[in-house]
């Protein structure tokens, strides 16, 4: 009985060392990228293919929808309480946003345009000299990015990475339309209707990070994993391609600061001019 009482904490354990597996790659991601000659720790990488539809436009109708976990399987106490919420109507974009569009919003000014950005946004992007994603630098007038097998021409067809929320938003803005919150993400996700909603990039919403109607903090140490943290961040969908095995699943709530982009983030547009 004891060490069956020893399981939930052991699970929980396991799935939080995975989520240490994640920011172990994307921190030397990052660390490489900061390097004069930049390295290489799998040369064999190459950029995921992602998949293009037909039709780049989701339509969801109001309608009332369960949001968030319900099952016996595992995880994490910000997944529940499952309740019911308002959703719609609303257009999700399919496809994410690639490079491509984005060197387009880099060309018509997008980082130096104000009018597009939130103030502590623009605020961040000149103080930090942002003129693209993280890991961009331009070699001989041309973008490359730094990736896991190093160095890379920035590919016009891959998903945009290594974006900030206020960069997402910016973007967002400057096609006309916005960022989805998390509850029209999942819904769709449930669908099967996105493309590429796993195992790319994480997708950044306009959702803050907060608990559920009805969220209980877990009882005892791990009370705190994740209740002290509902305050001044964004949540994001999806998994990226760094994300642990089990842990792409539709109802998993990410989190970060507005500022950070080191991590694989990228986004999807809705537009709410049905």
């Amino acid at each position: 009985a004891k060490l069956a009482s020893l399981v939930p904490l052991l699970e929980v354990g396991f799935n939080h060392e995975q989520q240490h597996q994640e920011l172990m790659l994307t921190d030397i991601l990052h660390a490489f990228a900061q390097n004069p000659i930049p390295p290489a720790y799998d040369p064999s990488w190459t950029f995921p293919k992602l998949t293009i539809s037909g039709e780049p436009w989701l339509t969801l109708t109001e309608g009332i929808h369960t949001i968030g976990h319900s099952a016996d399987s595992f995880h994490f106490d910000n997944e529940k309480p499952a309740h019911r919420a308002l959703v719609g109507p609303v257009r999700l974009a399919r496809n994410l946003v690639t490079n491509g569009e984005w060197l387009r919003f880099m060309d018509a000014g997008g980082y130096s345009s104000p009018t597009l950005w939130l103030m502590d946004g623009f605020a961040a992007a000149e103080r930090e000299e942002w003129q693209a994603p993280a890991h961009w630098r331009q070699v001989d007038g041309k973008w490359q990015v730094m990736t896991p097998g190093g160095p890379r021409p920035v590919d016009p067809a891959a998903a945009v990475c290594h974006v900030s929320y206020y960069e997402a938003d910016a973007f967002a803005r400057w096609s006309g339309q916005h960022l989805p919150t998390e509850m029209e993400w999942e819904v769709a996700a449930r669908a099967g209707a996105l493309n590429d909603a796993f195992g790319i990039v994480w997708q950044w919403t306009r959702s803050s990070y907060s608990p559920y109607p009805g969220y209980r903090a877990i009882e005892g140490a791990l009370g705190e994993y994740n209740g002290k943290f509902m305050v001044n961040q964004l949540v994001l969908r999806g998994s990226s391609l760094a994300t642990p095995e089990g842990h792409s699943r539709i109802t998993y709530r990410n989190f970060f600061y507005p500022h950070h982009r080191w991590q694989f983030t990228g986004l999807r547009l809705a537009d709410y001019g049905i």
